[in-house]
């Protein structure tokens, strides 16, 4: 028997990238699923794809999250599995970032993730499995990630004091830590391709594994941690980088 059969998901920013491949992979070994996204098209489109439902959900706006949390609620009871992914990257040096280049990152990746956690807590069951998606650039002080970076670290830190404060209800919860992995995520910078191309060959240069990883790799590690094999796991991050955070620090 697959090893989520009976339990029901939900994965934010599940409509691309390592969202789409974990709520594929949570589908795949047994799970009902369920995606949210802010884009119409591209949820329905993603949510045709995979054979799932979708919703309409756009975590930076509260009132969204509250609707979608009470469509899976009349639908599905309860929640065993949430996947906190919904997450931007926009990269700029110190002395060029914007009062909306910060509210924008803060707000979806940190905000939207803890408040996406504080909506679902009443229909999450007890011993459910809260991921949330974080990254190694949390640690790595690479150059022009200084808010994006910021917004992972604080997701680590409240990812361990949630874990404490949710352990009397079973509830488990941890942070994955992806290293440089292909996703559409980079395509949505802004940069100019040539320059999106430099930065890509530089980094795969600081990857031990000399390569970038798959959405699917991480989609691995989520399966997992969402999967009662993992039922003493909780508060911890687990860096999935090829060993970049192990390397020297990305500079230039």
């Amino acid at each position: 028997m697959s090893q989520l059969t009976g339990k029901t998901a939900v994965v934010t920013g599940g409509n691309s990238g390592i969202g789409y491949a974990t709520a594929q992979k949570l589908k795949q070994e047994g799970a009902t699923v369920i995606i949210t996204g802010r884009s119409e098209e591209k949820v329905k489109k993603a949510a045709s794809e995979l054979g799932v439902q979708g919703i309409v959900a756009d975590v930076i706006n509260l009132s969204a999250i509250d609707q979608a949390v009470e469509k899976i609620k009349a639908e599905h009871q309860n929640v065993d599995i949430l996947f906190v992914n919904a997450g931007i990257f926009a990269p700029a040096p110190l002395g060029q970032i914007t009062e909306q280049m910060f509210d924008n990152q803060m707000g979806i990746n940190f905000k939207g993730a803890v408040f996406t956690i504080e909506k679902f807590l009443p229909i999450l069951n007890e011993g459910a499995s809260i991921i949330n998606l974080s990254s190694v650039n949390a640690y790595t002080g690479m150059p022009n990630t200084a808010i994006y970076a910021a917004s992972k670290a604080a997701m680590n830190s409240f990812t361990r004091t949630a874990a404490t404060e949710l352990a009397p209800r079973k509830i488990r919860v941890n942070a994955v830590n992806p290293g440089p992995i292909y996703t559409p995520i980079f395509d949505k910078t802004g940069m100019p391709e040539e320059q999106l191309k430099g930065f890509a060959e530089a980094m795969q240069n600081r990857i031990p594994l000399k390569r970038f990883g798959q959405p699917e790799d991480v989609a691995e590690l989520v399966s997992f941690l969402a999967s009662d094999k993992a039922s003493f796991i909780t508060g911890g991050e687990y860096n999935i980088d090829g060993g970049i955070n192990i390397n020297p620090l990305l500079v230039g």
